[in-house]
């Protein structure tokens, strides 16, 4: 069962009606399916079942249960793996763009799970129930690269409290719009639900967390920059919308980029280059690196191609 969801209507929502207002926190409801869970006595409003045309009033508490997912249960896919490393408790994986960690509403079928599941049966953590069992951390469907797969629960615990104290190394390679005029920097700003836009996220002060992220421009192009992010938080679409903070979205960004993306590349460029960890039962230091993929490459080609001398 997914974790309850509770907050608070602010002032400047009083008015909307209950299943528009968990349709937008919820960040992933239809409003129909908000309406559902209303009718089913899922939401409450101040400890009350209410109707899904009840409109909010500023400071309304609002309480959201979600239902144990019937027929939900993510099953084994005969899909290949891109396998860098694994042994008895975890694995690395290489995840191309366009493949979905974990099944969603939407994406049932072909994820990483499903492969996972039949590359490793029942071997795999639970901590993250049936729909994500052993992922420890993701990426984003149109981000590339490593990840790594716990296992067993307590390979899975070992790699989260690594990444909780950010001393798991990830670091990303991107290409992003304009010149960076520093050759390197860190942003340093929380990270939450965008207040316009419940389906995006963005830099705010109001219900955030605290997000930093360190870059380095690795190759300057005539309109774009080449660039390493490593991560010291790990946030939902971090990199993108940082980059996009100090005006220099990711190339491709359908959601933080410019209206009109750049061509061919399908989504954002933004590659999971490295890894770095302690195997939670050995106690080595293990680091992994994965190649660029050819849709990255391809485009730093055609910049460099384009450079004016």
């Amino acid at each position: 069962m997914s974790a309850p969801l509770h907050f608070t209507v602010p002032d400047d929502r009083a008015g909307c009606r209950i299943d528009v207002l968990v349709s937008e926190e919820s960040g992933s409801l239809s409003r129909s399916a908000a309406a559902r869970l209303i009718d089913n006595g899922a939401v409450s409003v101040n400890g009350r079942a209410v109707s899904k045309n009840y409109k909010c009033k500023g400071s309304d508490k609002i309480s959201v249960t979600f239902p144990e997912p019937r027929l939900l249960e993510a099953k084994p896919q005969n899909i290949p793996l891109d396998i860098v490393y694994e042994d008895s408790d975890l694995l690395v994986v290489n995840k191309p763009k366009g493949m979905v960690v974990h099944p969603a509403a939407g994406n049932y079928e072909g994820t990483l799970v499903n492969a996972l599941l039949y590359h490793c049966g029942k071997s795999l953590s639970g901590i993250n129930g049936v729909l994500r069992p052993g992922i420890v951390h993701r990426i984003d469907k149109d981000t590339s690269g490593l990840l790594i797969v716990a296992k067993n629960d307590a390979a899975h615990t070992g790699l989260a409290e690594q990444i909780s104290s950010h001393s798991f190394e990830r670091a990303y390679e991107c290409v992003v719009h304009g010149n960076v005029k520093e050759d390197r920097g860190t942003v340093n700003r929380p990270i939450g639900r965008n207040p316009a836009d419940r389906k995006k996220m963005a830099v705010t002060y109001k219900n955030s967390k605290n997000a930093v992220t360190h870059y380095e421009v690795i190759e300057r192009f005539d309109n774009f920059t080449y660039m390493r992010c490593v991560l010291e938080t790990g946030r939902t679409h971090q990199i993108r919308v940082h980059m996009a903070y100090i005006g220099h979205p990711v190339a491709g960004d359908e959601v933080y980029g410019p209206k009109k993306t750049q061509k061919g590349l399908n989504g954002q460029c933004l590659h999971a280059r490295h890894i770095g960890f302690i195997h939670p039962k050995t106690g080595e230091h293990l680091e992994f690196d994965s190649d660029l993929p050819e849709y990255f490459t391809a485009f730093l080609t055609k910049l460099k191609s384009n450079k004016k001398r």
